[in-house]
C-alpha cells in the first residue's frame, strides 16, 4: 500500500483500506468513535485487480484510490475510484490508462489530491522515469506527462503540502529525487537530487507547516533521518524495523507534535514523538501491542475528537486499533481485533 491507508472522512468516520487477492477492500466505523463494520467491502465492484494499492486524500475529505488492472495478455492499466464517505460505496474503478501507452506494469502508483480535489497521479514508466497524469476542474483527466529522470526505483510518495502544491519523491542511485509545483495548478518541476544513500521503499513525506514538508527516510545502515526542502537531513534514531514510518503531525498536551510508527524488528508496533520540525530535541521508540507477522502495515490517524488512533492490518486482512486514551503524553488503549 502507498499513501495513508487509514483515514478520517468528512463525515469523521474513520476508515481502511487494503489490497486483497485481486481486489481492494474497505472497512468503516458505523459512526464516528463507534462499532465498525462487521465484513470488508469490495471496493469498485467485480473488476479484477493486480496487488498493490494507493491512497490520497483531499482536504474535501474524499478518498483517491489508485491500482493496476489486468487489461490483456501481459498488459496492464491504471484505475481509479472516489471515495466520498466511507459508509458510502466508493465510486466504480474507472481506467485512466498507462505511462507508456500500453504495457505491463511499470511500478507502484502514488496519488495526493491538490487544493482544489483534484488527484495527481504519479508512476514509474518503463523508461524508469516518472510520468504523471491529473484530473481536470471539471471532470476526465488530461494526458500524461513525462517528469524526466532516470533509474528511478519503482516506489513513490507524492504528498499535498499545506500551501495546496503537489510534491513527489523518488530514490535513485542519484539519491532522494523530488518533483514540487512552483504554483497550484502547475506541472511539477525537478529539483536537485539530495545526494544521499536511501533505501528504496523508506521513504514517508508529511506536511509540517504552511511552508514546509519533511520528508523521512533511512539510510542502509539502519539510520532514520528527517529533512525539508533547504536544508540538511537530520539523524533522529534508529529505525524500529523494515519499511517506511507511518507518520502523523498532532497536538498533544497542548503541543504540535509528529507521532511516527513503524513495525518493529520484534513484530510489535513502535512509536515515537517529538515536537514538530525541532528534531533537535530527540525521541525514542516505545513497543506497544502483539507482535504483527512479517507484511503487516501501520497506519495513524485523528479520529473525530482529535485523538490519535493507530491501526495495524496483516496481510490476510485482521484489523486492530488502539485510541489514544484521556491521559498525559500518548497513552494509548490496549489494541482491539475489530
Amino acid at each position: 500500500m502507498n499513501g495513508d491507508w487509514l483515514i478520517r472522512g468528512r463525515d469523521g468516520r474513520l476508515g481502511v483500506y487494503w489490497p486483497s487477492n485481486d481486489a481492494v477492500l474497505c472497512r468503516a466505523e458505523r459512526v464516528p468513535g463507534g462499532a465498525w463494520d462487521d465484513a470488508p467491502r469490495r471496493v469498485g465492484g467485480d473488476q479484477k485487480l493486480h496487488s498493490g494499492l494507493a491512497v490520497g486524500q483531499g482536504a474535501d475529505g474524499y478518498a483517491h484510490l489508485v491500482s493496476w488492472r489486468p487489461t490483456a495478455q501481459g498488459e496492464s492499466g491504471l484505475v481509479h475510484s472516489t471515495h466520498f464517505r466511507p459508509h458510502l460505496a466508493p465510486l466504480d474503478w474507472l481506467p485512466i490508462g498507462h505511462p507508456n501507452k500500453k504495457g505491463d506494469r511499470t511500478g507502484h502508483p502514488a496519488v495526493t489530491v491538490d487544493a482544489e480535489g483534484r488527484a495527481y497521479v504519479f508512476v514509474r514508466n518503463r523508461g524508469k522515469g516518472v510520468h504523471t497524469v491529473n484530473q481536470k476542474e471539471r471532470g476526465g483527466w488530461n494526458g500524461w506527462h513525462d517528469l524526466r529522470g532516470s533509474k528511478v526505483d519503482e516506489e513513490l510518495v507524492a504528498v499535498t503540502g499545506e500551501s495546496g502544491r503537489v510534491e513527489v519523491y523518488a530514490t535513485s542511485p542519484e539519491g532522494v529525487l523530488r518533483w514540487y509545483q512552483e504554483e497550484p495548478g502547475a506541472r511539477p518541476v525537478k529539483d536537485d537530487p539530495l545526494p544521499v544513500r536511501a533505501v528504496a521503499g523508506s521513504l514517508t513525506a508529511l506536511p509540517t507547516s504552511k511552508e514546509h514538508t519533511t520528508l523521512f527516510f533511512s539510510d542502509p545502515e539502519g539510520t532514520l533521518f528527517a529533512r525539508r526542502p533547504g536544508g540538511d537531513p537530520v539523524a533522529l534514531l534508529s529505525v524500529a524495523g523494515p519499511g517506511p514510518v507511518a507518520a502523523l503531525r498532532c497536538i498533544l498536551q497542548g503541543h504540535d507534535c509528529t507521532v511516527l510508527a513503524q513495525r518493529s524488528a520484534s513484530g510489535r508496533v513502535a512509536f515515537a514523538a517529538y515536537p514538530t520540525e525541532r528534531e533537535s530535541a530527540g525521541l525514542w521508540w516505545s513497543e506497544s501491542g502483539p507482535p504483527l507477522p512479517a507484511g503487516s502495515r501501520v497506519g495513524l490517524a485523528e479520529d473525530a475528537e482529535g485523538r490519535v488512533v493507530a491501526a495495524s492490518v496483516t496481510p490476510d486482512g485482521v484489523l486492530r486499533l488502539a485510541r489514544q486514551k484521556d491521559e498525559p503524553g500518548l497513552a494509548l488503549s490496549a489494541w482491539a481485533e475489530v
